[in-house]
């Protein structure tokens, strides 16, 4: 049953968890616009590698891979994509910069939901923006071979009327005030899965979505940072959040929580790597340097240039190198490895 059409946000008790994330996140969303004052180079190289990595974790979240060449080509549109896995992922580039570039005159309902499928299918079979025509199953392939189960959607002869009730009931839950954005954001997430509404690509619409609600709500992380690749690098999470609140669903009695914990904290690891990676505020002389050392500071595992250079857009190469070599000197890292692909450890002093 759509979350918007019972009582369940209306009536939950929000955990000390869920009110410290989102007082948390409103402070960094506060700060957002003070960034976005700084060093642009660094932005447009964040969004440059946000943008590659989004739409390379989405796809492979569902098994679509294709090489890092590759897909750098086909997100620059320097190439035609050449098999179905490179058609995904060039729907998943169009609409994705779609949403980036007119994010504020997207209103979410039915027909942008279909136009929203109908272009990330369209180099793949030309068949999306139409809801499923059969009933569909969210189901694990276990060890043995086995499928099992997880969750069973709307059927097909519901999903318009189902969706329709969505789109309707998160935005007057958002024009009343009472429950904060992210909060209805969350919600709408789980419920558009419980839905399905397609036969395929449900998963990378609702990351999309995902984005678009978000920049709405004026929490503009997910241009710098690949939330997708947050959802990827903590996939068993991300599922088995899901699962734990989509179980009663179709009676209005599932259980919210784990998914919106789930939900808030991606969130904060967005904005945290977003502020480590800007690094300070302080512009002055010397901050590449300073900003390279506290990225060093919080790696928690030996690294390498390549990693470092990941954190630190817009700093090159011989500025991490002296860094590096500074370091070395004062004994606070050691190399671990020479070469071309060197690697790094933080010394156990």
């Amino acid at each position: 049953m759509i979350t918007f059409d019972t009582n369940q946000l209306d009536t939950m008790a929000w955990n000390n968890t869920v009110i410290q994330m989102l007082i948390r996140l409103g402070e960094y969303k506060g700060k957002q616009a003070l960034y976005f004052q700084q060093s642009p180079e660094i932005l447009t190289a964040l969004k440059n590698v946000a943008i590659i990595q989004s739409t390379e974790s989405s796809n492979r979240i569902e098994k679509i891979i294709v090489t890092s060449k590759r897909l750098e080509l086909l997100v620059h549109e320097k190439v035609a994509p050449q098999d179905r896995s490179e058609s995904e992922i060039a729907g998943y580039r169009d609409i994705l910069e779609v949403i980036h570039s007119s994010a504020e005159h997207m209103r979410v309902n039915n027909g942008l939901i279909k136009q929203m499928h109908r272009d990330l299918m369209k180099y793949a079979t030309g068949a999306g923006g139409r809801w499923k025509q059969a009933d569909n199953n969210i189901t694990e392939t276990l060890p043995n071979g086995n499928v099992l189960i997880r969750f069973v959607p709307v059927p097909a002869f519901q999903v318009d009327t189902m969706m329709q009730s969505l789109n309707t009931g998160f935005q007057a839950k958002r024009d009343n005030g009472g429950i904060g954005d992210l909060i209805l954001i969350a919600v709408y997430v789980l419920d558009f899965l419980c839905v399905h509404p397609f036969s395929d690509g449900n998963g990378r619409m609702a990351r999309l979505i995902t984005l678009l609600l978000l920049y709405q709500a004026g929490y503009e992380v997910g241009r710098y940072v690949s939330i997708e690749k947050i959802i990827e690098e903590t996939k068993e999470q991300y599922y088995n959040t899901l699962y734990h609140s989509s179980m009663h669903w179709h009676e209005g009695k599932n259980n919210l929580l784990p998914w919106i914990e789930y939900f808030l904290s991606i969130m904060i690891k967005a904005y945290q790597r977003f502020e480590e990676r800007v690094g300070s505020l302080d512009r002055g002389r010397g901050w590449k340097a300073r900003q390279v050392e506290a990225v060093i500071k919080h790696m928690m595992a030996d690294f390498t240039v390549a990693d470092i250079l990941e954190r630190c857009p817009g700093i090159a190469g011989p500025t991490i190198r002296q860094v590096l070599n500074k370091l070395s000197r004062e004994k606070q890292i050691e190399s671990i490895s020479m070469g071309r692909n060197a690697r790094w450890r933080k010394s156990e002093i």
